[in-house]
């Protein structure tokens, strides 16, 4: 099964994003490679990667870890492997926490995907549906993700929607013969 370049999976926590995503690479019959941007911070988050790993285990993915370094992570790919990064949500936290230009990291971002040579599967929170946030930073937060999601929307070339664990395509089809939606 063909993918697009650029595919963007968004959707609210625990909405199934993730799991369609995998899905998505694991049909490619590409070797797949996991760009993860998480850190474990806490055991809530410690336990969460692990099962993410886990729920992995055996399915032959490579795992980079690109908390910070996305751009150059990508770079680095293999043109037989296809990228799935989970996710663009964190990864912007992780930027914003360390104080960097996130918009400079996106134009980074976006300047390596124009040209990668496989594909890749960004998975990212949909933030802009939930009540305002009480603080300074979350509300900073909120505003450039919502801007990063329309940056990255824009290059993608396939952007889903899923939400109860139901893909809707928003922008561009999805592959040949995938999956039983």
């Amino acid at each position: 099964m063909a993918l697009p370049p650029i595919t963007l999976v968004i959707g609210g926590a625990s909405s199934g994003k993730s799991a369609f995503a995998e899905a998505l690479v694991h049909d490619s019959g590409l070797a797949k490679v996991y760009l993860a941007t998480a850190q474990a911070f806490d055991d809530e988050m410690k336990a969460k990667i692990e099962a993410h790993r886990d729920s992995r285990s055996g399915f032959g993915w490579r795992t980079v870890e690109a908390p910070l370094e996305m751009a150059k992570e990508l770079a680095s790919l293999d043109s037989d492997e296809v990228a799935l990064v989970d996710c663009a949500s964190l990864w912007l936290s992780n930027i914003m926490l360390a104080t960097r230009d996130w918009e400079s990291e996106a134009d980074d971002l976006c300047e390596v995907l124009a040209h990668m040579p496989n594909p890749t599967v960004i998975v990212t929170n949909e933030v802009g549906h939930g009540i305002v946030p009480e603080n300074k930073l979350a509300r900073e937060f909120r505003d450039a993700h919502g801007q990063l999601n329309q940056i990255l929307a824009a290059q993608a070339d396939l952007v889903v929607l899923v939400m109860a664990g139901l893909p809707m395509v928003l922008k561009g089809k999805l592959p040949d013969g995938f999956g039983p939606w």
